[in-house]
């Protein structure tokens, strides 16, 4: 009369894959808040006299160039956008998040098709990175620049990286 003896808990197959569900909603972002904050920054006016013949073909080229853009295209680059401006984050590692199947899993054609189609201030965002590696880990121009071209850092271009720290007060 042997009796089966029970495996430890840990030792259990749907354990672990509880465990690589949770794990890859946190990496994901979970239920994060995307919404960005009201900016407190005064916004320009910019006042232009446009024709309204041509003020109306404007609006249909545009429109009908939106219309043939997948919505998949779309949603890459408005996430491209988000992490442009929130995160701060360098052209190469935005595309990498975006493709990453641990990130947001768009296909090459859609991130590159945000990459191109975003207009951004790299070395901006570069400046900004910067700052935040001095303030807050208190490192040296030296190791922020690197830290800023590094393949497994933010990929930022040495020119733009440079720029940063440049302007880095």
């Amino acid at each position: 009369m042997s009796e089966k003896l029970k495996k430890p808990f840990y030792k259990r197959w749907w354990v672990w894959v509880l465990a690589v569900v949770i794990i890859g909603a946190i990496a994901s972002g979970g239920g994060e808040d995307s919404t960005k904050p009201a900016s407190t920054e005064p916004k320009k006016e910019v006042k232009t006299e446009v024709k309204k013949e041509d003020q109306e073909t404007s609006i249909a080229t545009t429109s009908s160039k939106e219309n043939n853009v997948p919505r998949e295209y779309k949603a890459a680059l408005e996430k491209a956008k988000i992490y442009a401006e929130t995160m701060h984050m360098s052209k190469a590692a935005i595309y990498d998040q975006l493709v990453s199947e641990y990130g947001e899993a768009f296909p090459k054609e859609a991130a590159q098709y945000a990459i191109d189609n975003l207009e951004w201030n790299w070395k901006e965002n570069a400046l900004k990175k910067a700052q935040t590696y001095a303030k807050e880990m208190n490192m040296s121009n030296s190791a922020i620049y690197e830290q800023l071209i590094s393949e497994h850092g933010e990929k930022f271009t040495k020119e733009e990286a440079q720029y940063a720290i440049d302007n880095l007060k």
